[in-house]
């Protein structure tokens, strides 16, 4: 279904399975309203994974594959020999909503399994990512601001430029800049999981950093509060080991907007970019 309006474009994407097929592809191309100005993306989803890559182009492109997870062993199980199984057709809707430069993704099927994988333009965009269950959040080879909450996923973002908040409950987050917003503040939170920043070597921050059942690790030269931490190194990785019982406060290269990190179970890292 297309549907255009004088400010809206609505794309719809249907995946049909049959004859005992278990997943299904398909393409949706999203023009943008302005095509090489900057763009906010809004990806959403319940069950599934979101992938987003940068790309030379000007349109998004977003690939769709649904799975039938729950009964797809039992019913390929079933099967008699030398029959196919078929069943009706399941659509698995993916819209695409345009306007002013904002696009927003979603499924009208919350409880079906998508993977959506998106191209898009390199021109700097303020993304939104949403994840729930069955799935991780990647990001690679984008410039802007990124926003990323999963809760039963990892979260990984890699080779960007700009700044990320980045928050899930049982996942680890990685990240790595090639370049940051030297004014933006930014967070790193999981319950479960890793958290492993790594920042390029002229990082000026504050950063403010909390582990409860783990260690924090660092190669930077972080200048903390006085008595608060000491600090041990660790030869094999060529980071120093960093011991204390709150929240460590402390300056990198003079200090600069605040890098927050913290997680219950698993360690910090912060890592200057190789």
């Amino acid at each position: 279904m297309l549907k255009i309006g004088i400010s809206v474009l609505l794309l719809v994407v249907s995946s049909l399975i049959s004859q005992g097929q278990t997943g299904a592809k398909d393409q949706l191309n999203v023009p943008l309203t302005e095509p090489g100005k900057p763009y906010r993306l809004e990806v959403s989803l319940l069950r599934g994974s979101i992938t987003i890559v940068g790309y030379e182009g000007k349109e998004i492109i977003v690939n769709v594959r649904t799975e039938e997870e729950e009964n797809k062993r039992a019913k390929e199980s079933e099967n008699p020999a030398g029959m196919k199984r078929y069943t009706l057709d399941n659509k698995a809707d993916v819209t695409a909503e345009v306007n002013n430069n904002v696009v927003k993704v979603r499924s009208r099927l919350p409880n079906q399994l998508h993977h959506l994988t998106l191209k898009v333009p390199l021109t700097e965009l303020s993304l939104k990512l949403k994840a729930v269950n069955n799935g991780d959040i990647t990001v690679s080879n984008v410039n802007g601001n990124i926003e990323a909450t999963n809760v039963n996923g990892a979260i990984q973002i890699n080779k960007v430029a700009g700044s990320v908040v980045a928050n899930t409950i049982n996942g680890n987050i990685v990240v790595s800049f090639r370049s940051i917003d030297p004014k933006a503040s930014m967070a790193f939170s999981t319950l479960n999981g890793h958290v492993d920043v790594s920042f390029p070597e002229n990082l000026k921050a504050n950063l403010k950093l909390k582990s409860d059942r783990g260690e924090i690790y660092s190669d930077f030269n972080i200048v903390a509060e006085a008595g608060k931490l000491t600090t041990e190194q660790n030869q094999k990785k060529g980071l120093f080991r960093i011991h204390l019982n709150d929240w460590l406060n402390g300056k990198v290269n003079g200090g600069g907007p605040e890098m927050l990190m913290k997680n219950m179970n698993g360690n910090i890292y912060v890592r200057k970019t190789k």
